[in-house]
């Protein structure tokens, strides 16, 4: 990889984690920001779920937009976008403006990610895997440290802290990449003089419009179920909303002339959807254990915070290590041998979550952690990867949005899937079923590893 390639990367990088960074670091900030608004627990973790929400929508259409308007030029608009909804972040007078701003913040941050996927695919090709593997560094390095970097602001400092630290990372990033990152032309040249009608067909805002409303209230009814513990009348109304809107955006784009998402070429290539389908399984299983997994051990086996963390570090530590190893491995031998192991070595944490019993010893949980962290350092780089080996390039920014929306869909649902098994209260019982369930998702992708391996083998035949 040349030198500029490598600067390239960081700028990339240090744009990107600013995602991942934000949606774990705010995690710590809970207790804060509710003594400080006045707020209940489930009115305060809205600062946490609108930041899920509004990334899922906002990666897919910057995407089409990279894909209509430059890449460079989404992603540098990003980098501007998340300094300044985090420099007024600090600033707002009620919690309402801090979630406005914090959706903001999404927005511009999943333009970041969305494209810098994209102008990997584009500008670096050699050795693709090895440079998503560094990419997947950034991501998963940013994920697994946040909670610690904002615990160490808030502590130091206040809960503002957690937005000002993106300042230098956004002017790093885009001091770098105004000077590494390629000018490219749209892949549509538009006319001067357009009317507001063909500039509203050309980015298909009947179907941002559509797709936006539909996952809005999907999602929402979704985590208000969760928070409030039941399904009302209110929430089936909104479900029922949520579900008809999805079902007239797939109506509107297979007849749309230039579709916000390319329905008919998913179809074309189906080893596309494939990928996305596992890897929105993948992060439901991963998050299951991310999230519930703590709470388990506080809860029921009183195992002190302090003691947990240092245990959760090796899941992120492994992931780490593995993702470079992965990066070498794909590149050589592609990206099935590296996520076959990957669905293994997830069945076999499952099993041995499993097999836990309340006398156990807690740190045989290492045992479940490092599985599970090997397994998504290798998924981080081998998912991409197939991404990038069954996407057309024309599309690639929309694909790389997709792909990171069905990140934030298994986050969410892993999330829905533990109020669901654990109730109020987290026990032993719920954990083993918790398990159990978490294994038959594991295996389920052995099989759908092989299940693209034979749509890419159609699609090339």
């Amino acid at each position: 990889m040349s030198v500029r390639s490598r600067w390239l990367m960081i700028s990339v990088g240090l744009g990107i984690l600013l995602n991942p960074l934000n949606s774990s670091m705010v995690s710590v900030a809970i207790p804060r920001l509710q003594h400080v608004f006045q707020l209940d627990f489930t009115s305060v973790s809205w600062i946490i779920f609108s930041f899920y929400i509004a990334s899922s929508i906002a990666q897919p259409i910057m995407g089409k937009a990279s894909d209509l308007f430059g890449r460079r030029k989404i992603f540098l608009a990003g980098l501007i976008v998340a300094f300044v909804a985090s420099l007024l972040a600090p600033l707002s007078p009620n919690f309402g403006w801090l979630i406005v701003f914090r959706i903001v913040q999404a927005i511009g941050t999943s333009m970041m990610v969305a494209v810098g996927m994209a102008i990997v695919r584009i500008h670096i090709t050699e050795k693709q895997a090895t440079a998503l593997s560094v990419l997947s560094i950034f991501l998963s390095g940013a994920a697994a440290i946040g909670p610690f970097i904002g615990g160490v602001l808030i502590h130091s400092w206040d809960w503002t802290a957690i937005f000002f630290v993106n300042i230098p990372f956004a002017v790093a990033s885009f001091l770098l990449a105004w000077r590494t990152i390629p000018k490219d032309e749209p892949r549509m040249h538009t006319p001067k003089g357009m009317s507001f009608r063909m500039w509203f067909d050309l980015i298909d805002a009947p179907g941002i419009l559509l797709f936006t409303v539909g996952l809005v209230t999907l999602l929402a009814s979704l985590l208000s179920v969760k928070s409030s513990g039941h399904l009302s009348f209110g929430n089936v109304i909104f479900l029922l909303i949520g579900l008809a809107a999805l079902g007239a955006f797939v109506r509107h784009e297979l007849k749309a002339a230039s579709p916000f998402i390319p329905l008919r070429t998913f179809a074309k290539y189906p080893a596309m959807t494939w990928v996305n389908v596992e890897f929105m399984l993948v992060n439901i299983l991963y998050y299951s254990l991310f999230f519930g997994l703590p709470s388990y051990l506080q809860m029921v086996r009183h195992v002190s915070e302090f003691q947990t963390g240092i245990l959760m570090l090796s899941l992120g530590l492994c992931s780490l290590v593995t993702s470079p190893i992965a990066g070498r491995w794909i590149d050589k031998s592609g990206p099935r041998p590296a996520l076959l192991v990957s669905a293994i070595l997830m069945t076999l944490g499952s099993v041995w979550l499993v097999t836990l019993n309340q006398s156990s010893p807690v740190i045989s949980v290492c045992l479940a952690l490092a599985a599970f962290g090997i397994s998504n350092g290798l998924n981080n780089v081998g998912m991409q990867a197939s991404l990038f080996q069954s996407s057309p390039k024309e599309i690639i920014g929309v694909a790389s949005g997709l792909f990171n929306t069905s990140r934030y869909f298994g986050t969410i649902l892993s999330s829905l899937l533990i109020g669901i098994v654990m109730g109020d209260t987290f026990s032993f019982e719920g954990f083993h079923v918790l398990g159990i369930i978490l294994t038959v998702i594991a295996l389920s992708l052995v099989f759908l590893n092989r299940r693209r391996r034979d749509s890419l083998r159609y699609r090339i035949h």
